[in-house]
């Protein structure tokens, strides 16, 4: 009678894992297999692949001049993203936990452009940044008196757009998971500092940003994979250009596999980025535990 039950417990849990596990071996395991093997041919989608070994990942590191540039790219990206969008999403956050009123409104506000697709969003930033007829040009003319430069087109401010439409995207994301930490803060440590005669930027700085660390840290390591991965607003807004300024590594392997038709060395490139990802994530969580209050 047990094995009985315990059978059809198997069957049960089979049963409502089966889906799951199909799509995971037809989505993801599948193309992450086929992906490692392309790495090792030369195939330009007409025809049958040519093995080549690790050809295309030596072509990457000794012959390809364009890779270092996409990859220092990424990381100015990821530098001008990171940083200054957890910094603000903090300030908003601690803003928006208190008690104001039009929270809720402020923050469905916020978290509209998550909602919103990167490309819709993207055409409409297009827009803003547009040279003399785009409405950041006409408000910096009319109210400053100042001629604003072509953001999507000068090599100087290309990157610098990208970065802050990115921040913009990203920022009620990250406002709704601070949000979340700073209401699991008990508010006795607050009530405690105040005996003690603490101010608000005391306060701040020695209970909020301390016990709020593991959000900090779940937030920095999500960002950072993302900022990676960056695409859609640089496809959209300047289309890896001027002169490469803003072709990130995921704009350059999209070119190579379905631009120029070099899926071997896309696929090789992906693994590349792959490795970079998961040894970046790797650092940050060993040295957790210099920063991150658990307790």
């Amino acid at each position: 009678m047990g094995k009985k039950r315990l059978s059809r417990e198997n069957v049960a849990a089979w049963t409502f894992l089966l889906p799951n596990l199909t799509g995971f071996l037809l989505i993801s395991l599948i193309p992450i297999v086929a992906s490692m093997v392309l790495s090792l041919t030369d195939w330009k989608i007409m025809g049958k692949p040519t093995f080549i070994g690790l050809k295309n990942y030596m072509e990457l590191f000794t012959r390809d001049d364009r890779f270092p540039q996409v990859i220092w790219n990424t990381v100015v990206f990821i530098i001008g993203t990171v940083p200054v969008g957890i910094a603000l999403a903090i300030l908003v956050a601690n803003l928006l936990n208190q008690r104001i009123k039009g929270r809720a409104l402020f923050r469905v506000l916020l978290f509209i452009p998550v909602v919103c697709s990167t490309v819709s969003a993207a055409l409409l930033w297009k827009w803003l940044y547009a040279k003399d007829i785009g409405l950041i040009a006409q408000m910096l003319r009319s109210v400053f008196g100042i001629k604003a430069p072509d953001f999507l087109l000068d090599t100087k401010w290309a990157m610098f757009s990208v970065i802050v439409f990115s921040i913009w995207k990203a920022l009620g994301y990250n406002v709704v998971i601070f949000l979340a930490g700073l209401q699991g803060i008990s508010p006795t440590y607050y009530e405690a500092a105040i005996v003690d005669g603490a101010n608000t930027f005391q306060k701040f700085l020695k209970i909020t940003i301390p016990l709020l660390t593991p959000t900090i840290f779940f937030v920095l390591v999500t960002s950072i994979i993302s900022s990676f991965q960056v695409f859609d607003q640089t496809f959209v807004l300047t289309k890896g250009g001027p002169a490469g300024v803003t072709s990130t590594i995921v704009y350059y392997l999209y070119e190579n596999g379905f631009v120029w038709y070099r899926m071997g060395y896309a696929s090789a490139m992906a693994w590349i980025l792959f490795l970079i990802i998961m040894a970046v994530t790797i650092v940050q969580w060993k040295f957790q535990g210099e920063w991150v209050n658990y307790d």
